[in-house]
């Protein structure tokens, strides 16, 4: 008698298009990375949490632009219990290796014997044509039937794409109607630079399309997107509708989008909370004591810049000459070097040590900064002048504002936009001179110069009077 050889129901279709090999990683295995990203976490460390490579983590991050798929997304609906998980599909591999029937191994997973045998029916499918069965193939096939592909808007309604793409990469035009060209900008997949050339366009935004199309057509629904759809459009492969190079014509630039609280946390990596201004003493805030001050640069034209330091009670100001490095402008700029510029990390560390050696001790408490990056070697500089520096907030100018006003005043000497490199450290002593003996309200008309001579003598005659 002959035996009947029993085929898959996918092997009696027609041959069908390829979609390519099975993934090394099922879709499970994606859940962790992406809700990891929405916390924030880096694409290396978001990797680490999914138990993945990170070179696999960083090429699902580029792969969808920054933005998980819809069915990946943290607001979407993690699989429930009902559908079969990938740890039970490697029981029934293994049961099935083993010679156990469907309602064998329906008990040992606790399921239904249907359900093992509609797995069996749908998903054992091999290219050969038998059923065999695997449990990563199993998974993949699982996987691709789950989908529910969505035709993007863009796509469907040309007429909208076309309006979208038009408001987004359109030409510049004179009101004469003649179309400027602009830099010739070639695309290369990233981000470009801040003083690089930019691609123009009309460059309107994803919300100001959006929200235009309500007013240019009122009663066509049909022209009706969200802006979080075009951006998806813009930044997920696969979409079809935007090309990812329109990306350059958006106001950021990025070729991959910022997750939300990955921008929320992102700060300097050398501020710590025991340096925030909240740690720092009452005594300072009170101005009574002196030795305390501010500090911030100004910048001027070609990324020339003068260090400004202020002391809280007296106002008495200190200006720090931050020349350009060698080479400024003439090479280009090394991976992890010191800034050409003049204003790096080490020359104003070194700037404000060369400043601070001339006074006493009882001047060298407290530096305030704010959380620029010329600031990043503060340890270093407690280190070699006894400052303790301390940070403000974010976007809080106002927890310096004896040294905010002291920079406007000094904007009456160096004008914005205009080159601060010519000017020499005598020219620089000349003006906090001119600022020292200046008389200030706030000191009862005395000068900055007058007030902190006198504190310094009162402490002296104090100390004095001490030790006798």
């Amino acid at each position: 008698m002959r035996t009947k050889i029993r085929t898959s129901r996918r092997a009696l279709r027609a041959k069908l298009r390829s979609p390519g090999r099975p993934p090394v990683l099922h879709r499970a295995a994606r859940w962790p990375f992406w809700r990891a990203i929405a916390r924030g976490l880096s694409s290396e460390d978001a990797a680490i949490v999914a138990s993945v490579s990170t070179v696999v983590g960083i090429r699902w991050f580029r792969q969808c632009g920054g933005m998980p798929p819809s069915h990946l997304a943290p607001s979407a609906p993690q699989p429930s219990g009902r559908y079969l998980s990938f740890a039970e599909r490697e029981e029934i591999a293994l049961s099935r290796a083993r010679g156990d029937g469907v309602r064998e191994i329906a008990r040992q997973l606790g399921r239904s014997a249907s359900t093992i045998s509609r797995e069996l029916r749908r998903n054992a499918a091999t290219r050969s044509g038998g059923l065999d069965y695997r449990a990563h193939t199993a998974q993949w096939h699982a996987d691709r039937a789950a989908r529910r592909p969505k035709v993007a808007k863009l796509v469907t309604n040309p007429k909208l794409r076309k309006y979208v793409q038009n408001r987004l990469a359109g030409n510049i035009e004179t009101p004469g109607g003649r179309v400027i060209a602009g830099p010739k900008v070639q695309w290369n997949g990233r981000r470009h630079g801040r003083r690089q050339a930019r691609r123009w366009a009309r460059a309107w935004s994803p919300q100001q399309i959006a929200n235009r199309l309500l007013v240019d057509y009122p009663d066509d629904t049909s022209m009706r997107i969200s802006h979080e759809a075009i951006y998806q459009a813009l930044y997920i492969q696969g979409r079809g509708a935007l090309k990812r190079e329109l990306t350059a014509c958006l106001r950021t630039g990025r070729a991959l989008r910022m997750p939300r609280e990955r921008a929320r946390s992102r700060g300097k990596s050398f501020v710590t909370p025991e340096i925030m201004i909240s740690e720092r003493p009452a005594i300072v805030e009170d101005r009574a004591v002196p030795g305390h001050w501010e500090g911030d640069l100004i910048l001027g034209l070609d990324s020339s810049a003068i260090g400004t330091l202020v002391e809280r009670t007296t106002r008495f100001t200190m200006l720090l000459h931050l020349p350009p490095m060698p080479g400024h402008r003439k090479q280009p700029r090394e991976k992890k070097s010191s800034a050409l510029a003049g204003h790096g990390a080490e020359a104003v560390r070194d700037a404000i040590a060369r400043a601070m050696k001339a006074l006493p001790q009882r001047l060298k408490t407290s530096l305030t900064w704010d959380q620029g990056a010329e600031m990043a070697q503060h340890v270093q500089l407690t280190v070699d002048t006894g400052l303790q520096v301390y940070f403000c907030d974010p976007r809080s100018p106002w927890q310096r504002g004896t040294n905010e006003n002291t920079n406007g005043l000094l904007r009456q000497y160096f004008p914005k936009g205009t080159d601060l490199s010519a000017h020499r450290p005598s020219d620089l002593q000349a003006v906090a001179l001119s600022l020292n003996t200046r008389p200030r309200k706030t000191l009862n008309w005395q000068t900055p110069a007058e007030a902190l001579d006198m504190l310094l003598r009162s402490a002296d005659q104090s100390g004095v009077a001490t030790t006798s």
